[in-house]
């Protein structure tokens, strides 16, 4: 496994068994009246996957290709929520997920059998820090 894919994985990984149970560190270092950023303890986190299209093709054959992949059928894949989902000119899509933790690997599988060969694809364990931000402007006159 390339040492990228392992970083991804370890990271991905780290990210759901945090997500499980509550980062202790995290909630030491808060405000006290921060709100959650995330539930704490549902086991879920949330996935960034960048859908990069792949340049050498027009759009259409893209679109064409992840059709007859299924692509469109399988992801995002049953027991998972859209957050969002964007487009980012220049690079392709952006999809925000929140995944139980148990379910990780079907998403992965998703991917790489019905996306692959119509987008490139980067995942990233993400979480929700507009509260804290916007509370951290609001302390230091934005």
């Amino acid at each position: 496994m390339p040492l990228a894919r392992q970083w991804i994985a370890r990271a991905v990984f780290s990210a759901a068994v945090a997500a499980i149970a509550p980062n202790a560190a995290f909630a030491q270092s808060a405000p006290q009246n921060a709100p959650a950023a995330t539930p704490a303890g549902d086991g879920t986190f949330l996935l960034t996957i960048f859908l990069k299209h792949d340049e050498s093709k027009p759009l259409p054959k893209i679109n064409q290709q992840l059709a007859e992949q299924g692509f469109y059928k399988a992801f995002p894949p049953p027991g998972t929520e859209v957050v969002s989902w964007y487009v980012m000119m220049g690079i392709g899509q952006v999809v925000t997920l929140r995944v139980p933790a148990e379910r990780l690997r079907e998403v992965n599988r998703a991917i790489e059998e019905t996306a692959w060969g119509g987008y490139r694809t980067e995942f990233y364990p993400t979480y929700d820090y507009k509260a804290l931000a916007e509370q951290a402007r609001a302390r230091n006159g934005k």
